[in-house]
């Protein structure tokens, strides 16, 4: 992944479960059953495309390899397969009723 336009990045995080807060910087949260997790990133405004070194330090930031970081923003990975991924590696708790 060279470089990504940051309108594609916001689209795909936002399909994926992550909701903008906007502050200095658009913070994007994931949210699970209606609640915001621990798993954030940012976007600035003032970037139009972000290149290898944005995407990877984005992928860390929602805990992705850079390879699965990349199938998330090419729409691959399913929203339901990201929170499975995180569930499983522990980033996200599952609630009891």
């Amino acid at each position: 992944m060279s470089s990504v336009e940051t309108k594609k990045l916001e689209k795909a995080l936002t399909s994926k479960g992550f909701e903008e807060s906007n502050t200095h910087h658009e913070m994007y949260w994931l949210s699970h059953d209606g609640k915001k997790t621990s798993i954030r990133t940012r976007i600035s405004h003032s970037e139009r495309e972000y290149g290898d070194g944005l995407l990877s330090q984005m992928s860390k930031q929602v805990k992705l390899s850079k390879s699965d970081f990349h199938n998330l923003v090419e729409c691959p990975l399913t929203k339901e397969a990201y929170l499975a991924m995180m569930i499983a590696q522990g980033h996200i708790r599952l609630t009891s009723p």
